[in-house]
């Protein structure tokens, strides 16, 4: 099969940690792959290099500030450019960051709100009209604190939240055609800023954790994986990929 012919994900913050290893499974499992990035340009050009090694024309990379919806737009665009249809969005990118009452900045809740809320609802109406021709789907990537609050960290919890009922909403509202779920990860990787950053505070995480461990970035992808290919009756939902971690709340 040429690229061409070939399904089209577009993940947003594909180039590193999670993001990156959604890249890789859909990659693997025969998707092109259009790799999002904000800041981490050299990170996603040596993965597009990397999977284009691999299987040749399967991978491009993006620039986009979701924090702009002109931006959001011509990512859509660009996006559509590539090989001429999309069948999957993932909307990855997140900011994560604690914001004390008190010393919260409206800067960073535009960011965060931004992100993890804005952006992937302006991405997701961008890119309907092409989904919709493949029967294609959106995943999500939620969050278990968009149930339980996270101490210190109430914009995060409300823009999550709001991604859950966008994950809802739209299902029912491109349905049939475009399916909708999300993904909502627990311990999966130590947060670069912020969060549980000691080892006493990761230590009591993990003694809230059934399974006793933190999960891998490709139980993130695997679960993306499912709900695009292998779940044609699935719409509207969050699945906790939390070692139980949400039992425990």
């Amino acid at each position: 099969m040429n690229a061409e012919n070939n399904k089209v994900a577009l993940v947003t913050g594909g180039a590193k940690r999670i993001g990156s290893a959604i890249i890789k499974k859909l990659h693997t499992s025969g998707y092109n792959t259009i790799i999002h990035y904000r800041n981490s340009k050299e990170s996603a050009e040596a993965l597009a290099t990397e999977l284009n090694a691999l299987r040749a024309n399967s991978a491009v990379c993006i620039s986009a500030d979701l924090n702009k919806t002109d931006a959001i737009q011509q990512l859509a665009e660009n996006a559509l450019t590539a090989w001429g249809h999309i069948d999957a969005l993932v909307n990855s990118a997140s900011c994560f960051y604690p914001t004390p009452v008190g010393n919260t900045t409206e800067s960073q809740w535009d960011e965060l709100i931004s992100s993890n809320m804005k952006a992937p609802f302006f991405l997701s109406q961008a890119l309907a009209p092409a989904l919709k021709k493949q029967q294609g789907a959106i995943v999500n990537i939620a969050d278990i604190y968009a149930e339980k609050p996270l101490a210190t960290h109430t914009v995060y919890c409300m823009a999550k939240a709001g991604n859950v009922m966008l994950t809802q909403s739209l299902a029912r509202e491109l349905a049939p055609y475009i399916r909708v779920n999300g993904v909502a990860p627990g311990a999966i990787l130590w947060p670069e800023h912020g969060g549980a950053s000691d080892h006493n505070s990761q230590q009591r995480l993990l003694d809230k954790i059934p399974l006793a461990r933190t999960g891998l970035p490709t139980d993130i992808a695997d679960t993306v994986l499912f709900l695009l290919r292998d779940a044609p009756y699935i719409t509207g939902q969050i699945i906790a990929v939390d070692g139980g971690r949400s039992l425990s709340f």
